[in-house]
């Protein structure tokens, strides 16, 4: 049957305990599992609150699925031991997919999000979305084959794009570096190869789900903040990543920084972020003033051999992030914000001067316990919330009773 490529804000929390938590279907009841604990029927007829032979049912279904299987035995109070059941991560997988200006990283992750393989490609994305795409799907083919998995184990695609997303449907919304790829309805097109759910979303988005999942998962407000060739912020607020009403919430890159005067952005305005501290920026600036640079790679690599005017324009560019971010620390509180995105391997120097106009603009008590730190999931962070994205609707629980669904006897 055709997968949904719509996808909802799962909820997937784990009840602490307490009789009558309302978990009456296999995908409520497999949230109580869903964290690697075994647990035994008993124990969760005492969590839900629910009879031990709904309880039982539910345990059939799931484990028909193939989400959860026997884990040993529990000990036993008098008579046969009980059995004990786990959540089993490594039975179904999820291909994610980074899509860059000028790459693609694909991955394979099982369901707790463990990258199982990798394959990274160049591609160009101005090439437009079928000869991009027919790339992709066709090294998403060989990364399953290489694996040893088949089809029928893949849950789901999830993909990230360097551009705007209407998260809703997948399609592109006027990307400003993607032409031929406004409009294009990439899961209906992705869905002609694979039958599976198909998630789509910004890049920045994914890299903030991957880097807060695998390395700040007790984070509950963090900012990820790329700069490379384009600058944008992924908003996790509360637990939840923010798209915004369109789904261009965190769009910092187009905010006009105080020493953007009358520089023009690609955008149309003037003295945008990004027109001032984006690679291809910082690369301009020293080529203006006779340094050879004419991408950020380049500021990279003077930068990592100790030319001074390569350390001052990424730590100028620091300050002009900076400048944008002391705003959204006083307006959106987050404990952790993450640098990351190509410029951003030029570590402290572009680091230094973030903090030190963070630190100095915003309200102390904003800045009292955050941390800015660079990303630790450096270029993996994209592959990482693109399957993270996937895992986290499959296993909510609508999306597991679309599983047990799918495997119950007809």
């Amino acid at each position: 049957m055709p997968k949904s490529s719509a996808t909802p804000h799962p909820t997937a929390t784990t009840p602490s305990g307490g009789a009558g938590v309302g978990t009456s279907r296999a995908g409520d009841v497999f949230q109580l599992l869903r964290d690697g604990h075994a647990r035994t029927r008993a124990e969760l007829a005492d969590i839900t609150g629910l009879a031990r032979s709904t309880v039982g049912a539910r345990i059939e279904a799931l484990a028909a699925s193939g989400l959860i299987g026997p884990a040993g035995e529990a000990v036993s109070s008098g008579g046969r031991p009980p059995s004990r059941f786990a959540f089993q991560p490594t039975t179904r997988v999820v291909l994610a997919v980074d899509v860059g200006a000028t790459h693609v990283l694909i991955g394979l992750t099982d369901l707790s999000g463990k990258l199982l393989s990798e394959l990274r490609e160049s591609i160009d994305i101005s090439a437009g979305p079928i000869v991009v795409l027919d790339v992709v799907l066709g090294h998403c083919q060989q990364l399953l084959a290489q694996s040893g998995r088949h089809q029928s184990e893949l849950v789901g695609i999830g993909i990230g794009l360097p551009g705007p997303v209407e998260h809703s449907t997948g399609k592109p919304a006027s990307p400003p570096i993607m032409p031929g790829w406004d409009g294009f309805d990439v899961p209906a097109y992705v869905q002609q190869r694979f039958d599976t759910n198909v998630l789509v979303d910004n890049d920045v988005n994914i890299m903030a789900l991957g880097e807060r999942a695998v390395y700040w998962p007790e984070a509950e407000d963090l900012l990820f903040i790329k700069v490379a060739t384009g600058i944008g912020a992924g908003i996790i607020s509360g637990g939840l990543l923010q798209r915004g009403s369109d789904g261009t919430a965190g769009d910092i890159g187009h905010v006009r920084v105080p020493r953007g005067g009358d520089v023009l952005c690609r955008c149309g305005n003037y003295g945008c972020l990004e027109a001032m501290a984006s690679g291809p920026a910082v690369a301009a600036q020293l080529a203006a003033g006779g340094v050879p640079a004419a991408t950020g790679e380049d500021v990279l690599e003077l930068a990592r051999r100790g030319n001074l005017a390569a350390i001052h324009a990424m730590r100028q560019a620091g300050r002009d992030v900076g400048d944008v971010l002391a705003t959204c620390v006083n307006l959106l509180n987050p404990s952790v914000i993450v640098i990351g995105g190509g410029l951003s391997s030029a570590g402290e120097y572009l680091l230094a001067g973030v903090r030190e106009i963070v630190y100095q603009r915003s309200l102390p008590l904003a800045t009292a316990r955050l941390r800015i730190v660079q990303s630790m999931a450096t270029d993996h962070a994209g592959v990482l919330g693109a399957g993270r994205m996937v895992i986290d609707y499959v296993l909510s629980p609508a999306g597991v009773e679309r599983l047990v669904a799918e495997h119950q006897t007809p």
